[in-house]
């Protein structure tokens, strides 16, 4: 029992430094360096603030202004797809590591996502100092940041660890995924609200785990709503994360042996 322990304990540092390590690797040699992780994603803020309030006149949704509405949405999708997309091909990027015979593949995906952890972490210091701006100081509701963060890197593990399983085998997974996160992201209430749309056409969309953490957030931002005030239906989201994260363990498990005849 405390040899397991301990090597949980050291693949959890391994795993830390191994997302930093990584994370500065994708920028090693750039100009900017580091700096294009929150560029990239306050780019994209920008340009959808643009095509949505000015080209489209779009009003405040709520109380706040649009743009605070659309931020609070986009910051955990930013976070969500960028881990899916980097982490689909997490095992052959290191496909040396995979031949190492007694490396810990599952910290493999997982880097990806620790490893986007940092730059979500610092844009949402930034969409606090945002809000901030507009008078909208931190509350309580804040402290729900980790439930929602949790949640939706549950989800994040189950896709990441099924996709990078099947990318060993099927390289064109990657330009799957990249289809599949375009049709989540436009029918997700990110850049839209979801009341324009149908009582049917809302419990669909409202099942999803992606509305799920969506809309946490903005509950957290904006809303000012806690997580229990939905009751029951909690369990069924984390129900649904942990099956999630489920299927893609035995896809992994099922395949991993595999792994390093083929890469």
């Amino acid at each position: 029992m405390k040899l397991k322990l301990k090597n949980l304990c050291n693949d959890i540092v391994f795993l830390w430094q191994f997302s930093l390590d990584d994370f500065k690797s994708k920028y090693a040699g750039s100009a900017a360096g580091a700096a294009w992780a929150i560029l990239q994603p306050l780019s994209t803020i920008i340009l959808y603030w643009f095509v949505f309030q000015i080209g489209f006149k779009s009003q405040p949704v709520t109380s706040v202004p649009f743009v605070l509405w659309l931020v609070a949405g986009l910051l955990p999708w930013l976070f969500f797809s960028e881990a899916i997309a980097n982490a689909t091909s997490a095992l052959a990027d290191y496909s040396y590591l995979v031949k190492k015979i007694k490396f810990n593949l599952y910290i493999l995906p997982l880097v990806k996502i620790v490893s986007g952890l940092f730059v979500h972490a610092v844009l949402v210091g930034f969409v606090i100092c945002m809000f901030a701006g507009y008078g909208i100081l931190p509350d309580l509701y804040y402290l729900q940041l980790p439930f929602y963060a949790l949640f939706m890197i549950i989800v994040l593990a189950g896709i990441c660890f099924f996709t990078a399983t099947l990318f060993v085998f099927f390289k064109d997974v990657i330009q799957v995924v990249s289809i599949l996160l375009q049709v989540i992201f436009w029918t997700t209430p990110i850049v839209w609200s979801i009341d324009i749309m149908d009582t049917t056409v809302q419990k669909v969309i409202t099942h999803t785990p992606f509305y799920y953490f969506v809309n946490g957030y903005r509950d957290i931002f904006v809303n000012k709503v806690w997580f229990w005030s939905y009751g029951i239906s909690n369990v069924y989201y984390w129900g649904v994360a942990l099956l999630i994260l489920a299927v893609g363990l035995i896809t992994f498990v099922k395949c991993k042996n595999h792994f390093a005849d083929v890469l």
